[in-house]
This record gives structure tokens, C-alpha cells and sequence, in this order.
């Protein structure tokens, strides 16, 4: 049996450059992982079954099951595995706990089935099954371009505390088309914001709470107009700090001074009924390699 850790992520910067000719649009991120995780378990089977501890999740289109197929069609193996789903992500929350379970899952079936496939095969299997996906097979910090397809490692981060607050309206059905549907053209950007995160990390090693950005910030009080108490609550409780959504929401994220910050907000925000987390960023998962 083999047993993973599957992480949660947040975009520390997103940015929408422009619509694509294919209908999508054109991104520009730096994903970072976080220390909050799913636990999977992998066993040989005849054929490829799922049991999540979330039981709304076991459905026969849970991503996992999609990555699962997916690998056994690209590499024509004829068995199959159990797989267990410990479920400690928010679901449907921004946080890519579907796109990371099913990252893990091409890379451990990989491993668990001895297919010796390369990185770049695993990172395109990924790139079919969702826009977050590919990144996942990295983890740490990275840049991630185009659809979620193009990802390029970074220097490591400097380690950082978040906290999160997860508002109680989570797996909103198409939220994220909600939030593309309100884009315009006056909100694209040119990378900006991308440029001076990178050269902050390059520099220092840490990207700057204030340098940290996301496009659909702007939009999610049109998207999600109960998110509003939510917001306030956090940055009420943050100060100072900047508040922005993880992902297409609806948890929210504030960065912090360090552990001891975060733990105490994370703890007021709990004590309010407010469902909060105290988390770091984290390094590329192990193991990594298919």
C-alpha cells in the first residue's frame, strides 16, 4: 500500500492577461502549496474503486477516478487499485484539493502500477484533467501559465504563515464560470503584478503581503455578495493585512508575521464560529518523481 499527502494550495498572485481564441482565458500565477492536506491510500485491485470519507464526493466523476482512467488508457495497463480518501480540505473551496487528489493520483499509480513514466508525461495526463492539475504534480512554489498547463518551478519561498477562513457556502455549483462570466476586458492585466512578485522572490526570497494580488477580488462581492461578512470579518480581525480570495474562492487568506500571528487570528476567528485555519506554506511534497 502506498499512502500520500495530498496539499492544498492558494495563488499568492493571479492575473488574466486576455481571452483566448479557444475560449479560455490566458493566465498568469504563482501557486504556492500549503501545509493543510488531504491523506490518500493506494493498494493493488483488480479493477479502480474509490471511497472518500466525504461521502458527496464518491461519485463515479470524481477526479480521481478520472485520473485513473485516464492513465490506464494512455499506458494500456490492465489492473486496477483501491484508493482511500482521508478528505481534511475544504472541498470546492479555491483551495485545489480535487485537482491536488488527482495530481497524486497520477503520480501514484504511476509508481504503484511500475509505468516509469517521465514528469512531462504525467504534467500532460494532468493538463487534461483540469487547469490546476499540472500544478500539482510540482507542488512548492511555482509559475504557472496559459490554462494551468505551463508550470515552471521557483525558488523556494521563504517559509510563510496564512491564515484561511472558510465561508460555510462551499462546492457552489459553476462558481468558477460565475466568476469568468464577470470578466471584461478592462479587468486583464499585462503580468505586472507577476513581474514584481518574481523579482521580490528572487531577491528576497519572500513575496511581500502587499505584492500579492488576485483578479477575481475584485469581482467576488458581485459573485458572491454573502461573502461580504466573511471579508469583513477576517480583515477586521487581520488589521492592517490584506485579504484575497485563494483561488476562485470562496475561502479567503490573509498572510501574516509568523506562526504565533497566525495561530492566535486563526483562534479569535474560530472562537467567533467562523471555520478558520492557521497554516504555512510548504515545499514540494515527497515523493514527487511517477
Amino acid at each position: 500500500m502506498l499512502k500520500y499527502s495530498s496539499p492544498a494550495k492558494v495563488n499568492l498572485v493571479l492575473e488574466i492577461l486576455e481571452r483566448r481564441p479557444d475560449g479560455y482565458h490566458e493566465l498568469k500565477s504563482i501557486v504556492q502549496t500549503i501545509g493543510l492536506y488531504d491523506t490518500l491510500y493506494f493498494e493493488p485491485a483488480a479493477d479502480v474503486s474509490l471511497d472518500c470519507t466525504q461521502p458527496v464526493l464518491n461519485t463515479p466523476d470524481n477526479l480521481m477516478l478520472r485520473a485513473a482512467r485516464l492513465l490506464k488508457e494512455y499506458s494500456g495497463y490492465s489492473g486496477g487499485a483501491k484508493i482511500h480518501l482521508e478528505k481534511h480540505i475544504p472541498w470546492g473551496a479555491g483551495l485545489g484539493g480535487g485537482s491536488s487528489n488527482a495530481a497524486t493520483t497520477l503520480l501514484a499509480l504511476s509508481r504503484l502500477w511500475g509505468l516509469n513514466l517521465s514528469t512531462s508525461e504525467v504534467t500532460a495526463l494532468a493538463a487534461k484533467l483540469g487547469s490546476d492539475v499540472p500544478f500539482f504534480i510540482h507542488g512548492g512554489t511555482a509559475l504557472v501559465e496559459g490554462r494551468g498547463e505551463r508550470v515552471t518551478p521557483l525558488r523556494l519561498l521563504k517559509p510563510l504563515w496564512l491564515v484561511l477562513l472558510v465561508p460555510p457556502f462551499t462546492g457552489i455549483p459553476g462558481k468558477t464560470r460565475r466568476l469568468y462570466s464577470l470578466i471584461r476586458p478592462d479587468h486583464y492585466t499585462k503580468g505586472e503584478f507577476v513581474s514584481r512578485a518574481l523579482e521580490s522572490l528572487q531577491k528576497h526570497g519572500e513575496i511581500a503581503p502587499s505584492l500579492m494580488f488576485n483578479i477575481f477580488d475584485s469581482l467576488a462581492l458581485h459573485a458572491f455578495p454573502e461573502i461580504e461578512h466573511y471579508w469583513r470579518a477576517l480583515k477586521e480581525e487581520a488589521g492592517p493585512g490584506n485579504v484575497h480570495l485563494a483561488g476562485s474562492g470562496p475561502t479567503l487568506f490573509t498572510a501574516t508575521e509568523g506562526r504565533h500571528q497566525a495561530e492566535r487570528l486563526a483562534t479569535r476567528l474560530s472562537e467567533k464560529g467562523f471555520e478558520a485555519f492557521a497554516t504555512p506554506t510548504v515545499p514540494a511534497p515527497e515523493p514527487q518523481a511517477p
